[in-house]
């Protein structure tokens, strides 16, 4: 496996982690206000993070968290968890995870200004007939259309930043120490929207097994996804993301008894269809240079 596969696979195992943790997400906040659970989740998230990196010998805090691209990231960490976390409350699971399939047509445009990582024509058609799905699920204009998707729009360009920042980020800060610095912006937002919204309470023991859900599956999919970040081709290593629209959609059918309408499954097949286009063709283009690499 070369690092481009390596990094598809590390994203969509966190995809398949990160549409659980927004299952248990939206169950935990019919218990507790959303901004306790997210303040919740993130402390439990950088106990187990601390750990990781003590085990390996590494400094939770290391000075590096002052270099200017994690403070960039933490910013847009903040904004993406979140206006994304009220999102998950507030709407459905599986018209939210649809409007998140929009961050990577962001990071591919960025990796390709920033990074100058090239992308082919037949790749940004791709993306772009992905894009079109998604304004085909949320028919903006229409009766299906509600203003609280600005919430998980605003959710994807703050993940999309951090995504692209921790690309940036200093090679000698390890997965479990971007581990730690994430969890702790996942707090500081939970803590933010409880400051706003007030109304803690103490958790019943329902509300608090889906906390500790919430926190198991988001620091895998956490850990996944920085993996993903920092293994291969943003270009080719992004359009997985697209797999965590089937995963949402599956467990929103099967858990919370919602059923996607026409609109939502023609623009679900074009983004996965284009997705997966994406992905083959970038994956053509690298077996092709590496015999030119090897003579």
């Amino acid at each position: 496996m070369n690092d481009n596969l390596r990094g598809a696979a590390f994203m969509a195992a966190s995809m398949a982690g990160f549409a659980v943790e927004d299952l248990f997400l939206k169950q935990a906040a019919q218990h507790m206000p959303i901004g306790q659970v997210t303040l919740m989740v993130g402390l439990c998230g950088v106990v187990v993070f601390s750990l990781m990196a003590l085990r390996k010998g590494e400094a939770p805090v290391p000075a590096a968290f002052l270099h200017r691209a994690l403070v960039i990231r933490s910013v847009f960490e903040v904004a993406g968890r979140l206006f994304y976390s009220l999102a998950i409350a507030l709407t459905p699971l599986s018209t939210t995870s649809a409007i998140l399939q929009a961050t990577p047509l962001v990071v591919v445009a960025s990796a390709a200004l920033l990074f100058r990582e090239k992308v082919g024509w037949r790749r940004w058609s791709a993306v772009i007939i992905g894009f079109v799905g998604v304004l085909i699920i949320l028919r903006p204009g229409l009766d299906g259309f509600s203003l609280l998707s600005l919430l998980a729009l605003a959710g994807m360009a703050g993940f999309a930043g951090r995504d692209l920042a921790t690309r940036a980020a200093p090679k000698v800060l390890s997965n479990r120490q971007l581990g730690v610095a994430g969890f702790s912006m996942l707090g500081l937002s939970g803590a933010i929207t409880l400051m706003i919204s007030g109304g803690a309470r103490v958790p019943d023991p329902a509300g608090l097994a889906f906390v500790g859900l919430t926190a198991v599956f988001a620091t895998l999919g956490y850990h996944g996804l920085t993996s993903a970040m920092r293994t291969g081709e943003i270009s080719f290593v992004t359009p997985f993301r697209y797999t965590r629209l089937v995963f949402a959609l599956i467990l929103a059918v099967l858990f919370l008894g919602e059923r996607p309408d026409s609109f939502t499954l023609i623009g679900s097949a074009l983004i996965v269809g284009s997705g997966l286009y994406a992905l083959l063709r970038g994956n053509r283009k690298a077996q092709a240079k590496a015999p030119e690499n090897r003579a």
